[in-house]
């Protein structure tokens, strides 16, 4: 197949994510639904209470996830023999791993602290404190892996990491509406209309970069690096792929026709509707290993952005727990979903929620391979 066949294939599936839930939910709502528009999103209607069978179903799933991960052995994973030592020898840790950790000390305690003089430094502690975190892992990456990082091999491929999380993430912002916001932002006024865009723009940056720096983090491991590498081979055919794909469109819109029994497809419809039209037309995906054995690339950008969301909620949850006064982090979300809201640990997130950050980040991999496939650019941020 040639290439602007393959790449319009890409742009069109890429545009039914977007188009098939505003028509689910504007079937759904007899027009556009309750807050749609609103940026940063408000929550603006009550979703369902908690219902003891959709979470009963939900934590089964979840348990399967957690048994699987935890003992792959038990789903056909072999050890691999791979006799790699650890990586992590003489090399010292880069100039910018030293300068991020003040900054990043410095942007926690203005978050969570509410320092003020001659403006509200709180107000603008998540970019900061983002970049100066993802300059800390990648600093930790260049040791543990003899000198070659993102930053020290690849500075271009972490530009681009930037742009395409900023975009990204406004996709996702944009999918959010159809659900009648799962997430929402209450400090909304604390930045005017433009600040806001302007600000959140820059937020974006840091979603993707902070991720795919856990993924080469983990890789330096060999428990992580090895433990998925070596199991079930898994092969599929062309039909199975367009019925993945149907399934993804069905997924799509009915996200936006029953956005609360369906809150949790945000998460999951991307994967069957871009993945299997990746694979449709050649192109390499997270999941194409998987024919040989190799799971590793699927599981660990999982665990990746798990491990970061515990961060993500950490700090989150932090910027607001110690203060009862007015609203100060602009960045500050709550969550608003239906059915599952219950067991809270630390977070605003329910612990169910955690699982949902193992789909997230397939999600991530696959826009950015997406924009690569379109745009044309190197997408291999491996070193």
């Amino acid at each position: 197949m040639k290439k602007w066949p393959k790449k319009l294939i890409l742009i069109v599936t890429f545009s039914l994510i977007f188009i098939l839930p505003y028509i689910g939910s504007v079937a759904r709502w007899k027009g556009l639904p309750p807050g749609y528009g609103d940026f940063p999103a408000q929550k603006v209607e009550g979703d369902p209470g908690f219902n003891l069978l959709y979470f009963i179903l939900a934590s089964l799933v979840a348990l399967f996830i957690a048994v699987f991960l935890i003992f792959p052995g038990l789903f056909g994973f072999k050890k691999t023999g791979d006799e790699r030592t650890e990586s992590g020898g003489p090399t010292p840790f880069p100039v910018w791993f030293w300068w991020s950790l003040p900054v990043l000390g410095v942007s926690w305690l203005f978050m969570w602290g509410r320092v003020h003089y001659f403006i509200s430094f709180e107000y603008y502690t998540f970019v900061p404190l983002w970049w100066a975190f993802i300059l800390i892992l990648d600093g930790v990456v260049y040791k543990r892996n003899n000198g070659k990082s993102i930053i020290s091999r690849k500075p271009k491929v972490m530009q681009l990491l930037a742009v395409v999380s900023c975009f990204s993430w406004f996709a996702f912002e944009f999918l959010n509406f159809f659900v009648v916001e799962n997430w929402y932002y209450p400090n909304n006024e604390v930045l005017t209309n433009f600040g806001n865009v302007f600000w959140f723009s820059l937020s974006y940056t840091t979603v993707l970069p902070a991720i795919f720096e856990w993924y080469l983090l983990l890789k330096t491991f060999k428990g992580f690096r090895d433990r998925y590498r070596n199991g079930p081979k898994l092969s599929v055919n062309r039909t199975f792929l367009l019925i993945y794909y149907v399934l993804g469109l069905g997924l799509a819109f009915g996200m936006g026709y029953y956005p609360y029994a369906l809150f949790w497809v945000l998460w999951v419809a991307l994967v069957p509707l871009l993945s299997a039209a990746m694979a449709l037309t050649g192109y390499w995906t997270p999941f194409t290993s998987i024919k040989n054995g190799d799971w590793s690339s699927v599981i660990l950008i999982a665990l990746a952005t798990l491990f970061n969301g515990f961060f993500w909620e950490f700090w989150n949850f932090g910027s607001e727990w110690f203060h009862d006064s007015l609203p100060t982090n602009p960045n500050y979300w709550k969550y608003s979903v239906p059915y599952l809201d219950k067991i809270h640990i630390f977070s605003e997130m329910p612990i169910l929620g955690y699982f949902g950050y193992l789909f997230f980040g397939v999600n991530c991999w696959i826009i950015w391979l997406i924009a690569a496939y379109i745009f044309d650019f190197d997408a291999d941020f491996e070193v």
